[in-house]
């Protein structure tokens, strides 16, 4: 019979255990996509994005023909990494881009978290080969889209058969923290959920304000 530990799974997602690739996205790809509203994909990005930052995991950002067709990488992702050079490539696969494998490599962590514009492109392309060559990996589907629902379920069905992950951008966010009595990133995480956490974020703000609420305490 198993014996249970107060600890946590070794699935879990934690600052120390993944990497985070952010993929396209820009100005082009977003026209197209119709699976997600823009202004929820823009606010679920910059949720990941922050996290990420506060978090101090090792995030690539990576675009595709920014300077001649695709525009530049949203403003609210760039805001988080203010100092982070893009990795620009021609392939749709950002696998088979020499720069980014090369950062992969130097980073040095197994599992691999994605987000980015078309999952059924530039998301299952990664995903896949990555898995391939062993690597686990976690997806934020609803830091994806694509051009339709049928073409942003099918890629997420597709990666899920292939053994990836999907988990959610509030979800990356508060799996992070995982424990509010860790004081050291409480302020990081409400302060985050706040600005990007929608009806959540408004229920920390109230309580904040109308009693001095604490999850900690």
């Amino acid at each position: 019979m198993a014996q249970a530990s107060a600890a946590p799974g070794r699935s879990l997602l934690d600052p120390t255990n993944h990497m985070l690739i952010m993929i396209d996205f820009q100005s082009q790809m977003a026209f197209a996509t119709k699976s997600i509203d823009a202004v929820l994909l823009r606010n679920n990005a910059a949720l990941v994005a922050h996290a990420a930052a506060g978090f101090k995991v090792p995030t690539i950002l990576t675009t595709v023909a920014e300077k001649s067709f695709s525009g530049p990488m949203f403003a609210e992702i760039t805001k988080a990494f203010p100092d982070q050079p893009m990795l620009d490539r021609t392939s749709m696969n950002t696998w088979e881009d020499e720069p980014v494998i090369a950062r992969v490599n130097e980073i040095g962590r197994q599992r691999i978290v994605l987000a980015g514009l078309w999952t059924s492109v530039c998301i299952v392309g990664p995903a896949l080969s990555a898995l391939d060559q062993g690597f686990e990996v976690v997806v934020v589907t609803d830091a994806c889209g694509d051009v339709s629902e049928e073409a942003h379920e099918r890629a997420v069905a597709r990666m899920v058969q292939a053994g990836a992950v999907p988990m959610t951008a509030l979800q990356y966010l508060l799996e992070l923290q995982r424990d509010w009595a860790r004081a050291g990133t409480y302020d990081l995480t409400t302060g985050i959920a706040k600005e990007f956490g929608g009806a959540y974020g408004l229920g920390i703000i109230y309580a904040k304000t109308m009693f001095g609420a604490s999850e900690g305490h």
